[in-house]
């Protein structure tokens, strides 16, 4: 499983022209899923979101989580995550999960989320969605959880 965090100061994601989800300050989190990828690297990487202190503190430190700052978090599910670029000129999603097993785990994963108290607004699973976010810092983290 994987996660590409990063800090925003807003995000929203709309399908077909719909805003369907929208934060202030917090994580814009595109989170893929692969084949082998079960609750236990779901809970870990949820986890690990959850405590990862990345909010700047009163010293000017990267030293406050989420939590701490009170953020929120816009979760879109994002296969191409996943793509594999080492062969030819078109990206091969073979390591992406079928999108049964992909949507389960992302589900989760967004709960998992709220078990922390976070506000978790999402997109709309395996839609064409228009993401817009304005990059806090920039910060931007690639968390990974292999099965």
């Amino acid at each position: 499983m994987r996660v590409l965090l990063q800090r925003v100061k807003e995000a929203s994601v709309t399908v077909d022209e719909e805003t369907i989800g929208q934060i202030e300050a917090g994580y814009l989190l595109l989170v893929g899923v692969t084949h082998e990828d079960t609750e236990t690297e779901v809970n870990w990487l949820a986890d690990k979101v959850a405590g990862l202190r990345v909010f700047e503190d009163a010293d000017e430190k990267m030293n406050l989580s989420i939590q701490d700052v009170a953020g929120k978090v816009l979760s879109v599910s994002q296969f191409t995550l996943y793509g594999d670029t080492l062969k030819g000129r078109r990206p091969a999603f073979t390591q992406a999960a079928k999108p049964d097993i992909a949507e389960r785990l992302y589900e989760k994963f967004n709960e998992r989320l709220r078990t922390h108290g976070l506000v978790v607004e999402t997109g709309k699973f395996g839609a064409m969605m228009d993401v817009a976010l304005v990059n806090d810092g920039p910060v931007t983290l690639m968390l990974e959880k292999n099965a």
